[in-house]
């Protein structure tokens, strides 16, 4: 039995790796070809291979679980076309114990996708987009291109670029008195996070008076905020580049500020369950070689995957839109194309023989 296991779980390891690095390779063709229409003086094809690796690990994250669900179908299809399924079958081994042998090897995908997303995404996340954001102009004002937009009481800021080691780039704010009147706006060059407070640079001040408006400029000006540099590694992420702790620390913090914090709900939930998702997805993958796929070609079967994992996502894709806009629990969407998909499987799976 101990080389059935091995032999299975490498059959399917392999095939998992395999349909990852090609699916990775060519989302990282694509993703240059995209970068190189943002080319200019500073942000060279250096920089843009750069970002291109330091995004890397997000993307292998993203694409674990639809490579388990291919990678499964073509593993155990292979075992299926050259009849050793069968004989495993006949030698006494149930297709539950096939189902568990086959997890073993996704289990470790698994584990790869929760460290990655938990310690490396975030951080590189952020780096990648913070050096992008400088090389593109993150000195100019108002740099809409890769920008960051925060609220703080009746203060909105702007940031060109935030980078992970507490320094800011473009920092524009505009501060409203309780009559939404808007008493100053001002610009930093930059910003440098020292014992508790925002040392900016290069500071230029409007002041909006009843007379008029005065400009004030500083070489150095101290800026004493709540804002800390956890604080703006999470918000110069989007949810879903966050790690599960700092999106419920990032929950907490909306709550107090009494802004929205339902679409970091919704991510939290899609992190959080992503193992369930790619277990469901490969419970669907088994259930096919042993049903509808188990005689048709590798062609068919790797068709049939990505058709099944292109639906499972827009439905996910739906789904967390709609829980935003209609006001049901983000968990819920979350959850319903998780069962849907897992009860499937496991339906497919009571009706073999």
């Amino acid at each position: 039995m101990r080389k059935i296991s091995r032999y299975i779980a490498r059959t399917v390891f392999a095939a998992i790796a395999l349909v990852l690095l090609v699916v990775l390779s060519l989302d990282l063709i694509g993703g240059f070809i995209d970068e190189v229409a943002d080319l200019r003086a500073d942000y060279d094809v250096s920089e843009a291979l750069i970002y291109i690796a330091l995004t890397m690990p997000g993307r292998i994250y993203e694409y674990i679980p639809y490579a388990s669900l291919i990678g499964c179908l073509a593993g155990l299809g292979l075992l299926a076309s050259s009849s050793e399924l069968v004989v495993m079958r006949a030698a006494g081994v149930s297709v539950v114990r096939i189902t568990w042998l086959v997890l073993k090897p996704v289990f470790v995908f698994i584990a790869i996708g929760l460290v990655l997303g938990e310690y490396v995404t975030p951080y590189t996340d952020q780096v990648a987009e913070s050096r992008r954001a400088v090389a593109l102009g993150g000195q100019r004002a108002l740099n809409t291109e890769r920008g960051l937009w925060h609220r703080e009481g009746n203060e909105f800021l702007y940031f060109n670029a935030v980078q992970p080691n507490g320094i800011l780039h473009g920092i524009t704010r505009y501060r409203f008195n309780d009559e939404r009147q808007l008493e100053q706006a001002s610009y930093a060059e930059q910003a440098t996070f020292q014992q508790g407070y925002w040392q900016e640079e290069g500071v230029s001040v409007t002041h909006f008076e009843d007379e008029g408006t005065r400009v004030d400029a500083y070489a150095l000006r101290r800026w004493k905020t709540d804002l800390t540099p956890e604080i703006l590694n999470i918000i110069a992420l989007p949810p879903e580049g966050l790690s599960i702790r700092n999106l419920v620390y990032y929950v907490d913090y909306l709550a107090e500020q009494k802004l929205e914090n339902s679409e970091y709900r919704l991510a939290f939930w899609e992190k959080a369950l992503q193992p369930l998702a790619t277990i469901s997805l490969v419970l669907v993958a088994i259930s096919f070689i042993f049903g509808p796929l188990r005689e048709v070609t590798m062609g068919q079967r790797i068709f049939t995957g990505v058709v099944f994992g292109i639906a499972f996502q827009l439905t996910q894709s739906l789904l967390g839109p709609s829980s935003l806009v209609f006001g049901f629990p983000p968990v819920l969407a979350v959850l319903i194309p998780i069962a849907a998909c897992a009860a499937f499987g496991l339906f497919l799976l009571s009706r073999t023989r």
